[in-house]
């Protein structure tokens, strides 16, 4: 029998997240283009500049239902056509709103670029929004909230925002609406918060794949390049205020056998020199199975099956007013809530005293920036990761330079951005259990009041 050679390795390249290329087509849209030698899925994201704060009083999520509408049909494809078209491209189209705005992907093969294109372009530039469709997206969102609400982490999630945001901040309620603001939504609605705020001066497309032997700009030219629409004026985003006063919420269900932690606080954005430090230290924190919080409340005690800290960023801006939240989220057993959450605290206390160790950071820049060319083998990693920078207002290289910035990052300043992200006094802890065999367990640790609300 023949064997064949071993294969051997080779030496290690050295790698960068992928450089795009910007230009401006004469509608005014800007795009991002990222050659992929070897992706035939082609990624695209267009991010409009449709904020949720830019919604109407009383219409809480009718960017949402918009976004949802965009694949309901065009002026020239019915609901059922545009998905037939979409069908025979190979391709998918999917929406969905946040702060920052409303977000478009699609995902089709190389082949196919310039069909699925097309219908992109269509249902920017001329969608239906028939009242039919916009009925029917209404109905099913109305269904989906009872289930949110009984989803504990969700519950939390909701419980968090309303507590740390005031209630005249739309970051306060809930990202696709309450019942009450859904069921005021329909297609007259949904028209006019189009027209407000989706045009291609407005809007970035960034596009990512292999485009070997096809014409990218005559392509973009010929599809989203016939999208028109007049220009707008810069929009002024209002402050992000907030209140991390340390307290507990205990959101009753009773009869609950385990109870859901939430523990945040609002924090900087991308734009802050600190972020590096944050991600590097809160990873270390509770960033993966072999973090501190899991060793203490998973390997050690056996509260949880595993706990997790984390900072989702909520709006990035260049003039320093946006935010992020930073915060700490597990479930525990009910009977242990209590001491998994004095043992919660004890590991921050421990963070602020003793610092991380060097063990700790380098498995953190290990994993955080070792990974990275494995986190970004798709077309849709990278393109999702450049639409978050133009959502953000951050340069085209952020992510980039990132890296380096966390490989040159010490253990020193690793710990005091971790300490400074979750400092004992300025937590707000939501807890979705049973408030019954909770509440004096957790009054006793003397984290802050502790209030009840209704599950």
């Amino acid at each position: 029998m023949t064997l064949h050679p071993q294969p051997k390795g080779t030496e290690p390249r050295p790698w960068a997240f992928p450089a795009p290329e910007r230009d401006v087509l004469p509608n005014g849209l800007t795009v991002l283009h990222c050659h992929r030698p070897g992706q035939q899925v082609i990624a695209v994201e267009v991010v409009l500049d449709a904020p949720l704060d830019a919604e109407p009083e009383g219409l809480d999520g009718v960017a949402t239902i918009m976004a949802r509408a965009f694949s309901e049909g065009t002026d020239k494809h019915s609901a059922e056509e545009f998905a037939a078209e979409l069908e025979r491209c190979g391709a998918t189209i999917d929406a969905h709103a946040d702060h920052p705005g409303v977000r478009v992907t699609l995902e089709v093969p190389a082949s196919r670029l310039a069909r699925a294109l097309g219908l992109l372009a269509d249902a920017l530039r001329a969608p239906a929004f028939p009242e039919g469709e916009v009925e029917r997206l209404v109905s099913n969102r109305l269904d989906e909230i009872p289930h949110e609400l009984a989803t504990p982490a969700r519950r939390a999630a909701k419980e968090l925002y309303k507590e740390l945001f005031p209630a005249d901040l739309r970051m306060s309620r809930p990202r696709q609406g309450t019942e009450e603001t859904v069921r005021a939504i329909d297609a007259a609605a949904v028209r006019a918060f189009y027209r407000a705020h989706i045009r291609p001066a407005t809007a970035t497309v960034v596009i990512v794949g292999d485009f070997t032997g096809i014409p990218l700009a005559e392509t973009l030219a010929d599809t989203l390049g016939a999208w028109t629409g007049d220009s707008a004026q810069p929009r002024t985003a209002p402050p992000v205020r907030a209140d991390d006063t340390g307290r507990v919420v205990i959101v009753d269900r009773p009869g609950a056998v385990q109870t859901q932690l939430l523990i945040g606080r609002i924090g900087p954005d991308r734009h802050d020199r600190v972020w590096p430090a944050q991600v590097l230290g809160v990873y270390c924190l509770g960033g993966t199975l072999t973090s501190r919080l899991d060793r203490v409340l998973r390997e050690e005690k056996g509260y949880t099956y595993g706990v997790r800290a984390f900072g989702q960023v909520l709006r990035s801006s260049p003039d320093g007013s946006g935010a992020a939240i930073l915060a700490i989220s597990g479930s525990v057993a009910t009977e242990v809530t209590g001491p998994a959450l004095e043992d919660t605290w004890k590991v921050l206390g421990a963070l602020a005293a003793g610092g991380l160790t060097e063990e700790e950071r380098d498995v953190a820049v290990q994993n955080l920036v070792g990974v990275a060319p494995l986190r970004y083998e798709t077309a849709s990693a990278v393109a999702g990761t450049l639409a978050d920078q133009v959502e953000q207002h951050l340069p085209d290289d952020f992510q980039a330079q990132i890296y380096s910035r966390l490989a040159e990052t010490g253990t020193v300043e690793a710990t005091a951005a971790a300490v400074s992200a979750f400092p004992a006094d300025r937590l707000v802890t939501v807890l979705v259990g049973d408030a019954a065999v909770i509440e004096e367990p957790v009054r006793a640790l003397g984290i802050g009041r502790v209030e009840v609300v209704p599950g």
